[in-house]
Formats: structure tokens, sequence, C-alpha cells
């Protein structure tokens, strides 16, 4: 029990990331739902809102629980929230980038790609993350 008990501990923040990278996700999903399909907001404002509602959820998390964020102040906090909203722009762009020339020009199978997208984006999303809350 010990041994499980300190393989938790030594991976705390990976587990946490993905717990709450599939909240994040289901956030993510749900907002589109409701504004896309109860509320019939068009499709890329849909997208952009749930986007958004997602990317601030993710940011509250991780900044608390994953990466237990140290900035203090308005100046170290707002830069934080800047760089890691920067962070999820680029791999969001990333992640249309790698859909667009592998599905649209390549005419891969989107669901493997979108797959492989999603592994990158989350790795690259950690790594980021833990650059943003881990350097003060």
């Amino acid at each position: 029990m010990q041994k499980i008990i300190n393989i938790i501990k030594k991976n705390k923040s990976v587990i946490l990331y993905l717990f709450f990278g599939a909240c994040t996700t289901a956030i993510n999903v749900i907002c589109y739902y409701l504004l896309c399909h109860l509320l019939e907001i068009p499709t890329v404002a849909g997208t952009i809102i749930s986007w958004f509602v997602s990317v601030v959820f993710a940011y509250i998390t991780n900044s608390i629980f994953v990466f237990e964020s140290k900035a203090t102040g308005f100046k170290n906090k707002t830069l934080e929230i800047i760089e890691f909203f920067l962070g999820r722009v680029a791999t969001g762009v990333l992640d249309t980038l790698i859909m667009f020339v592998t599905v649209d020009l390549l005419h891969y199978n989107g669901v493997i790609w979108k797959i492989i997208s999603n592994i990158i984006v989350i790795i690259l999303n950690y790594v980021i993350g833990k650059w943003i809350f881990k350097k003060k």
C-alpha cells in the first residue's frame, strides 16, 4: 500500500493534470452543446466561448491544484494569466494546423489524427503549464 501512496505522491501533478484536463474537456463540450444546440448560437461563436470558459477553468485548476502557483501581486498574476492563455492559444493553433494538414490536405483519417493531435496538445499544455507556474 505504501508503494501505491508513494507513486501517487511522486506523480501528483500529472494525475491532477489528467483529472482536471478531463473536467476541462467536459466543460468545453457541455458549454458548446448548451450554446450551439440549445441557445442556437453560431458554431464559431459557440466554439470560441466554450474554449474561453474551459481555459478559464483550466487556469484556475492548474494554478491552484496542479502546479500550485507561487505568483503573488497583481503584476505577477496578470503575467501568469497572459502566459497561460497565450500557451493555450498556441496549442490551439497547432491543433488546427495539424488537423488542416493531415485531414484537409492529405486526406488522412480525421478521428485518428484528432487523437494524435490531442495527445501532442495535452503534452505541450502540461509542459507549458509547468514552465509558467514553476518559474515564479
